[in-house]
């Protein structure tokens, strides 16, 4: 039986195939780190031996299916995450079945792993009252506040992704005429968004407090480094939380970062602005991503239902009278 070790093979595959030959973002770098770093721990734990002295075959199909599951059940991940985390197995294991061809089978037992499916639920986004709220949230009275608060605002303007808002430096922001900000995202591919005049001028009022350094992130930490996606998803949390006791229609919505950026795609939508273009603004590699949020609005729907009323019979959304009706009709 081949005896391959895990180490070997698991540093070649980051440093020749994600750097080296597909020229990987770092966004999907510490995507597929993160995936073995949490699945190393585990088959640790379960092989009783340290990660170095792994070998390829004790990630077998039995264990990578276990480590799935506890995704889902003691980490609480959704289907997405799961199968984000497999993809990145799978890619993994392609590798491997190519340069070790005595290890085809183990290899293909893993390949064979299904992706599960899952329901794509309504897009969650902000009205503009609770954007109004949240923005509101921030104590800007201290230095955290008003830098948290100027975060928040270039979420719900740009539409930029979690990682392009983290990641964002001061080289990357243009203020002088036609305003914009500059990110590489998803697949590498490079845009300009533009800024509102209220926009750029309150990042020209942050940017002279700061320390000038094209390199330095525009949303430090208190050192100076850039934010992470998770003090990210927690300041998001955070305010959601204050702004909800003025605004309690928030404590019905799970906010994330991602939901800042699906509100923009709403205001822009319902702004009147063509769909392609949101496509562009939004980096969407395809126009398909964007069409999800043709089917979020439920006004935009009944405008469409009111102009094809052709006998102009005024149109009502059905409300049932009675409180108990009501309960039935909402399962």
């Amino acid at each position: 039986m081949i005896t391959a070790n895990l180490s070997s093979h698991l540093q070649r595959f980051f440093t020749e195939r994600l750097q080296g030959q597909l020229g990987a973002s770092p966004h999907t770098v510490a995507s597929y780190r993160d995936t073995f770093r949490l699945l190393l721990v585990f088959a640790s734990k379960h092989r009783r031996c340290p990660a170095s002295n792994l070998n390829v075959e004790d990630l077998d199909a039995k264990l990578v299916v276990t480590f799935l599951r506890h995704l889902e059940r003691d980490r609480g991940n959704g289907a997405r995450s799961r199968n984000n985390r497999l993809s990145a197995i799978h890619s993994f294991f392609r590798l491997v079945c190519v340069r070790e061809p005595g290890l085809a089978h183990h290899c293909q037992q893993v390949l064979a792993i299904p992706f599960k499916r899952f329901e794509r639920g309504p897009v969650e986004f902000l009205s503009a009252e609770e954007s109004k709220a949240l923005l509101n949230a921030p104590d800007t009275t201290i230095w955290r506040g008003r830098r948290d608060r100027l975060l928040l605002e270039l979420a719900l303007q740009t539409g930029l992704r979690n990682t392009e808002l983290t990641t964002l430096r001061q080289q990357d922001v243009h203020l002088g005429p036609g305003p914009h900000v500059r990110c590489l995202g998803k697949g590498r591919k490079a845009r300009c968004t533009p800024l509102r005049p209220e926009m750029a001028k309150g990042l020209t009022q942050w940017l002279a407090h700061e320390p000038s350094d094209p390199a330095r992130p525009i949303f430090p930490t208190a050192t100076g480094k850039a934010l992470s996606a998770d003090a990210l998803q927690r300041l998001v949390t955070r305010y959601t939380r204050i702004a909800a006791e003025s605004c309690p229609s928030l404590r019905q919505k799970r906010v994330t970062p991602h939901t800042l950026r699906h509100t923009t795609a709403m205001n822009l939508l319902q702004s009147g602005v063509d769909i392609a273009v949101i496509a562009l603004w939004l980096g969407h590699e395809s126009i398909q991503s964007t069409q999800t949020y043709l089917h979020a609005d439920m006004a935009m729907k009944e405008r469409a239902l009111g102009q094809a009323n052709q006998d102009r019979t005024p149109l009502k959304r059905y409300r049932p009278k009675d409180q108990l009706l009501a309960f039935l009709e909402g399962l």
